[in-house]
């Protein structure tokens, strides 16, 4: 996984190399408003994901997507926050993103399974 100096060098970067949709975080979806696709969590892939901590304001933190679904086709960018700004959702969205940023930084016996 690549290492970024700031949110925009990432999303820059994801985008060059074909990350080309803008989603977003819609509840129980992830949306690409452009093409009116909503994605269950079974319809997508986490393809890699970066975190920023705000340089002013550690508690100013997001987390960066990049995002493949070849249900639908697509490939695309979510910036979300994460920490004090959190979306508290329980949503099978939110458990997804937060098992693929916990299983992907687990070695050995902790990492989950599938």
């Amino acid at each position: 996984m690549k290492n970024y100096e700031t949110l925009v060098d990432a999303t820059n970067d994801l985008y060059k190399r074909g990350y080309t949709a803008n989603l977003s975080l819609e509840g129980d979806t992830i949306d690409d408003k452009a093409q009116e696709i909503h994605m269950s969590a079974d319809d997508f892939e986490i393809d890699e994901f970066y975190r920023f901590e705000g340089q002013s304001n550690p508690s100013d933190m997001s987390i960066v997507y990049g995002i493949s679904s070849p249900k639908y086709k697509l490939k695309g960018v979510l910036v979300n926050a994460y920490g004090t700004y959190a979306n508290d959702s329980s949503s099978a969205i939110q458990a997804k993103l937060h098992h693929n940023q916990v299983s992907v930084n687990l070695h050995g016996s902790d990492r989950p399974t599938s």
